[in-house]
Parts: structure tokens; C-alpha cells; sequence
């Protein structure tokens, strides 16, 4: 059990500092940090860290952990929780106005997918989004207020 509670830490460190697209990519990861395991194997992995494959900022898959920042239970070896349900969901951290900008920290890899939900909502009080790995940059429409942006984006991110 330790070995594979090593090797699923290394999974989420590799996922989260790297854009995999393939499991091939992933395999060739693990095996440069000593870890022997089949194609089997790993995919029983990525399922049990519930990692998706999803479209990454530059229009090439990748993996994405849904569950990028978790840690053991106390006297639980093995098993996981993430650190807030409502975290787990979108990824949302904090967020800063500046003039017409507002600023939206995420955890790693959740900025891109949660630009493209607010984008896709084409809510009237926001211009457009532009996202990098961990941060969004919205822009407000002319006039609009910070709380009544606060209050559309509550729709979205439900933790906001």
C-alpha cells in the first residue's frame, strides 16, 4: 500500500506541475521517478484520483486532477478528502477589483475551465475573461458594479 500511496502522490505532483496529455506521457513521467507499473495499472490510478481529460489554454488535451490539492485523513492511510467540497467543485480562492477588472484566483489547472463557464453564461455585467493556470482576468461592462458582478457570479461559483 505504500508504494502505491507513493506513486499516486507522484501522479498528483506530475499533473499538477505538467500538462499531460496522454498516459503514455504520464507512464514515461513516473518511470523517470522510478515507479514500474502497466498502462492497467495507471488508468486503475487516474480513476481512483478521479483525473479527467479535458481541453487545456492552448487547445491540447490534457489530464486534470478534479481533486488537485488533498491530503490523508489523520490515522486513515490511504484515504483522501479534499480540503472543501465547495473548493473541489470550481476551484475558486479569492477575488480583487481593480478599476473595471476583477481579478479571480483558482488552485491550479481551474482558471481556463472557469473562464469558459462564465463566458459561456454571456452575462450582460462581464465583457470577457482572459485565463491563465491559476488566475482569471474579467473584465466588468461599462457601468456595471462590483456587487452586481459579485452577485452574477454567485451563480457560477456558489463559494464566491
Amino acid at each position: 500500500m505504500k508504494i502505491k500511496n507513493s506513486r499516486l502522490d507522484a501522479i498528483r505532483l506530475i499533473l499538477s506541475t505538467q500538462e499531460i496529455g496522454s498516459q503514455e506521457e504520464l507512464l514515461s513521467e513516473l518511470t523517470k521517478e522510478g515507479f514500474k507499473l502497466t498502462q492497467a495499472t495507471l488508468s486503475r490510478d487516474l480513476h481512483q484520483l478521479r483525473v479527467v481529460k479535458t481541453v487545456g489554454v492552448q487547445g491540447k488535451y490534457r489530464y486534470l486532477l478534479t481533486r488537485p490539492h488533498q491530503h490523508r485523513r489523520e490515522g486513515e492511510e490511504g484515504e483522501i478528502r479534499p480540503i472543501s467540497p465547495a473548493q473541489e467543485v470550481n476551484g475558486f480562492l479569492s477575488i480583487k477589483f481593480s478599476g473595471n477588472i476583477a481579478v479571480l484566483r483558482t488552485r491550479p489547472s481551474y482558471a481556463s475551465t472557469l473562464a469558459y463557464h462564465i463566458d459561456t453564461y454571456n452575462l450582460p455585467e462581464i465583457a470577457g475573461t482572459i485565463a491563465g493556470d491559476d488566475t482569471v482576468f474579467i473584465v466588468i461592462a461599462e457601468g456595471v458594479t462590483r456587487n452586481a458582478v459579485l452577485k452574477v457570479l454567485r451563480t457560477i461559483i456558489p463559494n464566491l
